[in-house]
């Protein structure tokens, strides 16, 4: 067996792991906020960026009409075949709709500015090494009028992990991990960075939170979760150092919880944040005669709506 049959066939596992115990706790919650009061305009041209394995796919399928058209990519190919094998059990018509594309948002889009309607992204976000160029790039690519729509964890998520790790790292004198814990935790926006990511963008800005909570029963099962296990477990191993660092440093952890909550789950609460940007329209101005001038000849400026050009088609 091949290095890459071997990769393949973990990506395929990570996708039925997704799908049956990451989802249905985790994605499909910021799905179902990412498409909240969401209409697809009349034929509209739709992006759905790091599409997965199709939690917000499927639905933006089910909303489109007559002459609409929806583009999904995503890096990991296991995570299309996923979605491919959704859209198979579909009417043709309505998957004859969809073009998956396997390709990565970094470091830019590879569309063209001003194309879409309406561009969408469900927790790849957080991942993307700057949530504001990100969020700008999203914008270039959507048309004036366009809806720029994304979903991620804000601050405030796992504050319950988070307030013991750093009771623990301060007993213990952790300085150096205490100053990692800071950087990872700056990582998630607050509501206010949020907006001016949207507003930098020259959107204009809104962004929704609902909060809910991941309970587990004891800390060893918060830690063998596949939420926590392929989400953020890495990167707060990574903050307790390495080697032998990293066991020590969850071994107190794992105390404090059980303390903590040994009679009762333990609860941490997830704050998802959809932020929800609109481009503004494209206004020149037209210069008219003033009505009626008294004295020296004078003008005044109006606007008008440039009309939009018909939506580009497949070949």
């Amino acid at each position: 067996m091949t290095v890459h049959t071997l990769r393949s066939l973990q990506a395929a596992h990570l996708a039925r792991i997704y799908d049956d115990e990451i989802a249905p706790c985790w994605g499909n919650r910021f799905a179902k906020l990412l498409l909240r009061d969401l209409t697809v305009p009349a034929q509209g041209q739709v992006l759905d960026i790091a599409c997965g394995t199709g939690q917000s796919t499927i639905e933006l399928l089910r909303r489109l009409t007559d002459g609409s058209r929806l583009i999904a990519i995503d890096e990991s190919r296991a995570m299309l075949d996923a979605l491919r094998n959704k859209l198979a059990a579909l009417d043709a018509s309505d998957a004859s709709r969809v073009f998956l594309r396997t390709e990565s948002a970094l470091p830019r889009l590879s569309f063209a500015d001003e194309v879409y309607d309406l561009v969408v992204c469900n927790l790849a976000l957080g991942e993307m090494p700057s949530g504001e160029l990100a969020v700008a790039d999203f914008a270039r690519v959507a048309r004036p009028g366009g809806e720029v729509r994304c979903t991620l964890p804000l601050a405030g998520t796992f504050e319950q992990l988070y307030d013991l790790y750093r009771e623990v790292l301060l007993k213990h004198d952790r300085r150096e991990a205490l100053a990692r814990l800071d950087d990872h935790l700056a990582r998630y926006p607050t509501f206010e960075r949020a907006e001016r990511w949207l507003a930098a963008a020259n959107l204009e800005a809104s962004v929704e939170i609902e909060e809910f909570s991941l309970v587990f029963r004891s800390a060893r099962e918060l830690f063998a979760a596949p939420v926590i296990e392929y989400g953020p477990l890495a990167r707060w191993m990574a903050v307790a150092g390495t080697g032998p660092e990293v066991q020590d440093v969850f071994w107190h952890i794992k105390e404090a919880i059980d303390a903590y909550f040994g009679r009762g789950p333990f609860h941490v609460t997830v704050r998802a944040g959809c932020l929800i940007g609109r481009k503004p329209e494209r206004r020149v101005p037209e210069v008219v005669p003033a009505d009626h001038a008294e004295d020296a000849p004078t003008v005044s400026v109006v606007t008008r709506e440039i009309p939009r050009e018909p939506p580009p088609r497949d070949r």
